[in-house]
């Protein structure tokens, strides 16, 4: 939720499955992939087109990087609330660390989080597993009940509460609410963030 590359991810998908043999519009792939890890898409889609081009991921990732270039930029309100944020705060991530220094760059956010930045790469299980917010709360020296995730995926919603810790969900990208309803609390403007933490 710091950058708004969901949107752009799941459009190119759609597009490549489409082409592959798997036709996906943007909804479907933001439902069945977001969230999840790389390498769990990437195996979804080789046992589900079995016949694939060679090179075909290394093409969408330059695809996906070109897009990025083009038009990237941090979600709407995030810069304010990060601003009046004031408990320590990291990135737990499902994206690797590579597309997280690339995205976070693009966006001027990288330095703002770095030495703090956390990838399902660097666990056993992603998300929806817990592994990955219980890694970053170790490293951050924080008891997990302690502590609050935001999220937009309802996998990620899933492992924060299968970390033992409270879960708000952002609805404001391409995420229907209804599908994030599980969360302790649902917002829709970023800007509203520090209010609602504080209140915690």
């Amino acid at each position: 939720m710091l950058v708004d590359s969901e949107p752009i991810h799941v459009r190119l998908e759609s597009e490549l499955l489409t082409e592959l043999g798997w036709p996906l519009t943007p909804e479907e792939v933001a439902v069945r992939f977001l969230g999840r890890t790389e390498a769990e898409m990437l195996l979804e889609i080789e046992e589900r087109i079995p016949d694939l081009p060679n090179g075909w991921d290394a093409s969408f990732g330059e695809k996906a990087r070109a897009a990025f270039e083009a038009e990237l930029h941090p979600v709407a309100g995030i810069l304010e609330a990060l601003d009046q944020i004031t408990i320590p705060t990291c990135v737990a991530s499902s994206g690797t660390h590579e597309k997280m220094r690339l995205t976070l760059s693009l966006t001027g956010l990288y330095e703002r989080f770095e030495g703090r930045i956390f990838s399902a790469d660097d666990v056993e299980r992603g998300k929806p597993a817990p592994d990955l917010f219980l890694h970053a709360a170790k490293r951050m020296g924080a008891e997990p009940a302690a502590c609050i995730v935001v999220e937009d995926s309802p996998f990620g919603v899933q492992a924060a509460h299968a970390a033992g810790m409270r879960v708000f969900a952002y609805f404001g990208g391409i995420m229907p609410a209804e599908r994030l309803r599980n969360a302790d609390v649902v917002f829709d403007d970023m800007r509203a963030l520090p209010g609602l933490l504080a209140r915690e």
